[in-house]
């Protein structure tokens, strides 16, 4: 036994335990009591972690508290689920089912995965899951194999296969489990957010893990009581939890900026940063969830086709591209207005603000040169309002330059656009080359006085689009001291017809620093823009980006210079 003179002692010991990751185990409710099995416990002991308990509660204020304080969730078995949920009306074989649990963990798993949570579901804990993130539960199982056991729990009464190639045969170094067993419940349909990898003999789906490359996997199985062979379910949970907390810390140590975001495109449908009103994959409350500090919301021009005028191209009674960038300012002006948690940033040293503060900042950018009427001093209106970059042209040719979707109007740089990359110099506004052909491309880095950017492309090599960057041009850009902001646009991640995913950004992000260097590479989202991929598909899930950059052997120098330290730099440069 430890005296109250050792346990103070250890208290203060600075050891490797201090990285322990906090696991979530959600409780049962039992009348005057919160329960939950003390083998659970155990196992997120025995696996590295620390165990909290999470007793249910009512109050989404709460609940969030509960995550605030966690690294990773389990949700525990018990009792079974009312079918209302589900739409459904009880069959005669429901056993008893618990209000309470119900309102409290599907709320919870939902918030859980907005917030990019690792989660491990165990029985009853995988329909809460499928339930809470759509699934669907079968609520009585009636077939040829006994799914709820009288032998005792540590006891292993039947096979299961795995998936070949899942990440569960991986976590468990084999495709055949002999696993215990004690529901009359199971999920029979994962929802697009997981896929079944493992079935019983008579087809019932007895684990699943995420489709979208998160931390998300679930067992009907109960591997807390399963000792050495249940846990390295634990194990995976908490080196899962460790990375999450990894992330979590970095992005509350530095500014994270996301160099490029199109929300404004969506004022007319009532997007306004503010609320999350189902709009926009852009508002704070998301930013909040990823612990993101700033983003760069542009005014986008399309560029008219057809012999249409500019305005039969937008959503709002005005006459010229300029008239529209005011417009889209002047909300976004007043959006900022009416919260004190949002700020419009105009240098890094706003930007330091606003994370000192725990607030988040908007910069202000332009999306094609169309927005100046082809007249050199909107350039200084344009900075006077706050803009910090101008992407040269969209998906067209203008009248300062080719774009990689254009038909070569000017051989590259037109003679007024030479004289905007000079303007833009002198006033320290950053020249964006994204949407920019060739010949303007190398033109503009050739001419500019200071190292310019694209907020948004990828890497030729790896999908052959004309937006994006050839290896050539990843060099001549990092050799002019100018950095590539990778993007979460699907098309620009993979040409074939697979779903891009966060992976294939990691992908495309380890090209770009094996060709450039890690000084030269950040992240502009394009969200709202047609950006997102599964598993990054909003900015609340732009923290599993840092995941998986941790993953993939990022160290947190790296990560804080694509996150937005190499974007900043080039904001010094141009005297911001």
């Amino acid at each position: 036994m430890y005296s109250i003179k050792d346990i103070i002692s250890l208290s203060r010991t600075q050891d490797s335990h201090t990285n322990m990751p906090v696991i979530g185990i959600t409780t049962d409710a039992a009348g005057e009591d919160f329960l939950v099995r003390q083998k659970y416990v155990e196992q997120v002991h025995r696996a590295g972690g620390v165990a909290m308990l999470m007793p249910p509660v009512d109050n989404a204020v709460l609940m969030r508290q509960q995550l605030m304080n966690v690294d990773a969730v389990i949700f525990t078995g018990g009792g079974d689920h009312n079918p209302l949920w589900m739409g459904e009306e009880p069959v005669a074989q429901l056993g008893t089912i618990n209000s309470l649990r119900d309102h409290y963990e599907l709320p919870l798993c939902l918030m859980a995965y907005g917030m990019n949570m690792p989660m491990l579901g165990i029985c009853r804990g995988m329909q809460t899951m499928a339930i809470a993130l759509g699934g669907h539960v079968c609520q009585h199982i009636s077939t040829n194999i006994k799914h709820s056991q009288q032998a005792p729990k540590n006891e292993p009464t039947h096979m299961v296969s795995i998936a070949d190639g899942s990440m569960l045969a991986g976590i468990m170094n084999t495709t055949d489990l002999p696993v215990n067993s004690f529901h009359h419940q199971a999920v029979d349909m994962t929802g697009t957010r997981f896929r079944p990898v493992a079935h019983a003999a008579d087809g019932i789906i007895e684990a699943m893990e995420s489709a979208e490359h998160r931390a998300a996997m679930a067992v009907q199985w109960h591997p807390e009581q399963m000792a050495d062979s249940g846990l390295p379910l634990f194990k995976w949970l908490a080196e899962e939890a460790r990375v999450y907390h990894r992330a979590k810390k970095l992005h509350r140590e530095f500014v994270t900026l996301d160099s490029h975001c199109d929300t404004p495109m969506l004022f007319s449908k009532g997007a306004d940063f503010l609320t999350d009103n189902g709009i926009a994959l852009y508002d704070i409350n998301k930013m909040d969830d990823a612990d993101l500090t700033a983003a760069a919301m542009v005014c986008y021009l399309p560029q008219p086709k057809d012999g249409k005028q500019f305005r039969e191209c937008v959503d709002f009674d005005i006459q010229t591209p300029a008239e529209y960038a005011d417009l889209i300012f002047d909300r976004i002006e007043d959006i900022c207005q009416k919260s004190e948690r949002v700020m419009i940033a105009k240098n890094t040293a706003d930007l330091a603000l606003a994370h000192k503060q725990q607030n988040h900042a908007i910069m202000l950018g332009i999306e094609n040169g169309l927005a100046l009427d082809g007249q050199i001093e909107k350039l200084q209106h344009f900075y006077d309002r706050g803009v910090r970059y101008m992407t040269l042209c969209h998906n067209g040719d203008n009248d300062i330059c080719d774009s990689a979707r254009g038909i070569h109007s000017h051989g590259g740089v037109s003679a007024f656009g030479h004289r905007v990359i000079e303007e833009m110099n002198r006033l320290g506004l950053i020249i964006d080359l994204s949407h920019a052909g060739e010949q303007t491309f190398f033109q503009t880095v050739e001419t500019s006085q200071k190292p310019v950017v694209c907020t948004h492309s990828n890497c030729r090599a790896l999908c052959d689009h004309p937006r994006n960057l050839t290896d050539e041009q990843m060099k001549t850009l990092a050799e002019a001291g100018g950095v590539m902001q990778l993007t979460l646009y699907a098309g620009f991640l993979r040409d074939d017809d697979q779903q891009a995913s966060v992976c294939d950004f990691i992908r495309h992000m380890k090209h770009a620093v094996s060709i450039m260097g890690i000084d030269h590479v950040g992240i502009g989202s394009d969200f709202d823009g047609d950006g997102g991929v599964s598993g990054a598909a909003n900015a609340a899930e732009l923290l599993n980006i840092t995941c998986h950059l941790i993953k993939a052997g990022f160290s947190d120098t790296d990560i804080e210079k694509i996150w937005g330290g190499n974007f900043m730099r080039i904001m010094h440069l141009h005297g911001m």
